[in-house]
């Protein structure tokens, strides 16, 4: 805005010059004295910061603009209105007041120079009107960019101490699952195994005193041993999550966060009984439809895909469909052929089809 305003008055200031030069009654030492005073005031003004002090320099600036157009040369009085509205920037209400507060000089000048006068005035009011009104467009712009700075730093602290929040509840729940596991294993095998190793030392002891009796304590020690057996079993099968929920809570990990990083919608669907797939039938299917994700994001452009995996009454269907580009020919590089093979590991095969957007296909056998 400075820089604005300072450009005008060194115009006006060259004009004032240029008409000097080429007039007769002029006192150039006095001109240029009063030339030199004005623009060091003025740079003063550009210069401080301080309100208080700005608004003391613009009234000297106006008091040696009136006084060098009644004692030096009357073209100073151009100078004046744009130190007028430089002292009632803060006042934006009164602006009008005193754009006809600068144009009552044009009363007590006459001739040519009342022309030049009103003209000047206008000029000068419209170019700091325009210079305020971007000023203050800049200022709000700035003050916006510096609240989304606060709010994504704000955002940053919150998600680091999200994940700080969950590394130290996986921990808790790590320890949790450790003391569950210690406890069962100590309730449930510890006891079978102490009465087991009871059993046998009273059977060692009785096997040449009264072999019936030791038999029977070994019976007891084998039934208990069978009874342990069976709770290792069931704490194991408990523990250990079925492949459904593992392939299907890592499908919608890997889902969610390609989402999120392509900024790609992506439906996920799935029917039937998916106990049926095995571990090596869900590593395919990771495999495959991570591999067609990934060439979605690459080639497509799509803005969505659908997966849908179907367990039909002899196979197993797995689809990834997007809506982007297609295509007509379609040439198939080391990604389709290691899907193909993947699926011909376990007797199945790959179907792609370029026609309507894109889509790959991948059929498994069902095992009963």
């Amino acid at each position: 805005m400075e820089l604005r305003i300072m450009t005008n008055k060194l115009i006006l200031i060259g004009f004032i010059i240029y008409n000097c030069l080429y007039s007769e009654h002029v006192k150039i030492p006095l001109i240029v004295f009063c030339l030199l005073i004005y623009i060091c005031v003025n740079l003063s003004i550009a210069i401080t910061k301080k309100r208080k002090i700005k608004k003391d320099f613009t009234i000297i600036s106006m008091l040696l603009s009136i006084y060098s157009y009644f004692e030096v040369e009357p073209l100073f009085i151009l100078l004046l209105p744009l130190n007028l509205y430089e002292w009632g920037e803060d006042m934006p209400r009164f602006r009008w007041v005193i754009f006809v507060i600068s144009m009552i000089p044009i009363i007590l000048i006459n001739g040519q120079l009342a022309a030049i006068y009103g003209l000047t005035t206008a000029f000068s009011f419209l170019l700091f009107s325009i210079t305020k009104l971007d000023a203050t467009r800049i200022e709000k712009l700035e003050n916006q960019v510096d609240q989304t700075r606060k709010s994504n730093y704000s955002l940053a602290k919150t998600i680091n101490e999200n994940k700080e929040y969950m590394r130290q509840s996986q921990y808790t729940f790590q320890l949790e699952e450790r003391n569950r596991l210690s406890q069962e294993i100590h309730d449930k095998i510890g006891h079978s195994m102490t009465g087991t190793l009871i059993q046998l030392e009273a059977a060692k002891r009785l096997l040449e005193k009264d072999r019936e009796k030791a038999a029977e304590l070994l019976q007891n020690a084998i039934h208990i041993s069978k009874e342990g057996i069976e709770k290792i079993r069931w704490t194991l099968k408990n523990i250990k999550p079925s492949p459904e929920q593992m392939g299907i809570n890592r499908l919608k990990l890997l889902i969610d966060e390609c989402s999120a990083r392509n900024h790609i919608q992506i439906s996920f669907l799935y029917q039937g009984d998916l106990d049926v797939i095995t571990h090596i039938q869900w590593k395919i299917i990771f495999e495959n439809i991570t591999e067609a994700l990934t060439n979605t994001m690459k080639y497509a452009k799509a803005t969505h895909v659908s997966i849908n995996i179907h367990v039909l009454n002899t196979l197993i269907k797995v689809e990834v469909k997007d809506n982007g580009k297609g295509h007509g020919k379609i040439k198939k590089g080391m990604g389709i052929i290691g899907m193909e093979e993947r699926a011909a590991s376990v007797h199945g095969k790959v179907i792609v089809d370029g026609s309507n957007g894109f889509s790959v296909t991948t059929l498994l056998p069902k095992y009963e």
